[in-house]
């Protein structure tokens, strides 16, 4: 058995409770230092609170120490053993450390793992955290963590894979787009936090240029007739799921041998242009301390206009 001790320490220019503040919304709706959605979120059974019960991805924690504004300790769940902790410790009125330590005891092949694959996706998180505490409450990073060859490697052998549905009820244009098809799939995946919800920023699923036929609420439809098919492709946004959904119709000769051998591939295709479309819109979002920023900027401009045009900010009603 090998005891594993990693801590990870950064001075940050701002006062201990504004960033121990930032530790109280970690897995919050709007947690804004998690860094999501390059990484799966933290999420828990309520608010961060002793007896709390969740983890984020396949790791799962219990909150088994909290002090608010400044210490959160999470106990890995059975049969993992350890723990890892947040601590925020003023350095004056206007500057502090943030640290987090990880203790763990490993045996055989799970030493070898941490050593070859979870230190290094352990350490670049820990690091991403501490970027967007430092962007949130003290305005920016002088060097932001940037991720290893291997680090992203790993990043893209993890990432989810869609998975086979039935067409969703809402996805009204898909259902009704082709009469009595031959053929139907849907594969769904998360949305993660800070993912575009506007289907549009999602048609580079389908990396032809098929035109869109027909939008309704979150849905757009795509003609996608090929080679004597008949075929439609949805993209439903909704709160929760991105769905990709293909109805198909062959009524000629050469239409059904194409399709004969083209179902046979489609499932694969599907969930795999999904999945890359997933992933690379999620490496393209702004981090959670970026959109955290950027809510205050846009609060903070807000409130200017109303003061200076006379309206809510002197004490009208809203």
């Amino acid at each position: 058995m090998s005891a594993i001790r990693d801590v990870h320490e950064r001075t940050v220019q701002a006062p201990a409770e504004v960033v121990g503040a930032l530790l109280d919304r970690l897995s919050a709706e709007d947690d804004p230092i998690f860094p999501t959605p390059a990484w799966e979120p933290m999420r828990f059974d309520r608010p961060l609170a002793v007896g709390a019960v969740g983890g984020h991805g396949p790791v799962r924690l219990s909150v088994s120490a909290y002090e608010p504004g400044r210490h959160v300790r999470f106990t890995f769940a059975p049969p993992d053993n350890g723990f890892h902790e947040m601590t925020v410790e003023p350095l004056g009125p206007e500057r502090c450390v943030v640290r987090h330590v990880l203790e763990q005891d490993l045996r055989g092949a799970d030493f070898l793992l941490w050593l070859t694959v979870v230190k290094a996706v352990h350490s670049t998180v820990v690091e991403e955290v501490f970027d967007n505490i430092e962007r949130v409450a003290a305005g920016g990073v002088e060097r932001p963590v940037r991720w290893s060859p291997w680090v992203r490697l790993l990043n893209r052998l993890a990432w989810g894979r869609a998975v086979a549905v039935e067409i969703p009820e809402s996805a009204r244009l898909i259902r009704t787009a082709i009469d009595r098809p031959g053929y139907r799939d849907a594969y769904r995946m998360e949305l993660l936090p800070g993912m575009p919800r506007d289907p549009d920023g999602w048609t580079g699923i389908l990396r032809d240029a098929f035109p869109v036929v027909a939008r309704e609420g979150g849905e757009l439809l795509m003609n996608v007739d090929t080679a004597g098919v008949k075929a439609r492709a949805s993209i439903l946004v909704d709160e929760r799921h991105v769905t990709l959904s293909t109805v198909a119709k062959a009524d000629t000769v050469r239409g059904r041998l194409y399709w004969g051998v083209v179902r046979r591939v489609h499932p694969l295709m599907a969930r795999t242009m999904l999945r890359r479309a997933h992933r690379r819109l999620a490496l393209a979002a702004p981090s959670a301390g970026e959109r955290a920023t950027a809510v205050r900027t846009v609060a903070s401009v807000t409130s200017v206009t109303a003061v200076s045009s006379g309206g809510p900010g002197r004490g009208q009603p809203v």
